[in-house]
């Protein structure tokens, strides 16, 4: 079945993907920023949001790039730019490398950890947002009212949590806890990322100084690998930046999907 996807905005195609265990309203923040200058694809990957249930059967990466892609082909785009937070940027690179990105900009992708401890603390942390996600799930309406609760619910991947709304908070709660099978299958298999950039693909890669998760120091693995990439580094911001500086983060993606770039 095809991807849950949201389409608004005029100017040249740029497809979002979230993170893993995440849904496409985490671009909610920023689309008010993109949508007068680029025509904005927000899509669900593969088991998370509105998205059907991933294929666990097959190859992680194969499951999800190829969702992508069928979504692109589904939609008609050839080489759209392409952005993606975490896992999303994965698949972002992923794409590029099928011939199916004109751009990417990849904020705190996966599949940059230094060594098999860096992936067991990432898991670790996953796994015990689920534990802690079930458990203060019947609270969570009355947590995301105050700033102190939203801290609790988010603050292993958000480092502003008062710039949240409640509502939004336990949305993103819902979709972490509903999203648990795929988030499993994903961080089970969880590999480097060894793919090939083609040379003419501008690539743009962000990371936030207070990532809690995939650790900043990730971007030196992902520079030896992509040497060609452009860093920046997003001040204030942590795993999922989006709502820490809405701003920053529109700006990086309008200059990382910027077609006189790739012309």
């Amino acid at each position: 079945m095809p991807l849950a996807y949201t389409r608004a905005g005029s100017g040249p195609p740029l497809v979002l993907l979230h993170g893993v265990g995440h849904r496409r309203q985490a671009w909610d923040a920023v689309m008010d920023r993109l949508t007068p200058h680029r025509e904005v694809i927000a899509a669900d990957l593969p088991g998370h949001g509105e998205s059907a249930p991933m294929d666990t059967s097959r190859p992680v990466t194969d499951v999800l790039a190829g969702e992508v892609i069928g979504l692109l082909d589904q939609l008609g785009l050839d080489r759209p730019h392409i952005g993606g937070n975490s896992l999303g940027g994965r698949i972002a690179l992923e794409a590029a490398g099928l011939g199916r990105a004109a751009s990417v900009t990849a904020i705190s992708p996966a599949g940059f950890w230094r060594s098999d401890r860096e992936l067991a603390y990432i898991r670790g942390v996953f796994k015990s947002m689920e534990a802690l996600g079930a458990r203060l799930e019947p609270l969570a309406p009355r947590l995301a009212r105050t700033t102190a609760g939203r801290a609790v619910l988010v603050s292993t991947i958000v480092n502003r949590p008062s710039r949240m709304s409640p509502e939004q908070v336990l949305g993103d709660l819902a979709a972490f806890l509903a999203a648990r099978p795929a988030m499993d299958a994903i961080l089970a298999a969880a590999p480097l990322f060894t793919g090939k950039v083609p040379d003419d693909v501008p690539v743009t890669i962000a990371w936030g100084n207070r990532d809690r998760l995939t650790r900043p120091r990730q971007a030196l693995v992902a520079r030896t690998w992509l040497p060609e990439a452009t860093f920046v580094r997003l001040r204030g911001c942590g795993h999922v930046p989006m709502t820490d500086d809405p701003a920053m983060v529109a700006r990086v993606l309008l200059r990382g999907s910027d077609p006189a770039r790739t012309s």
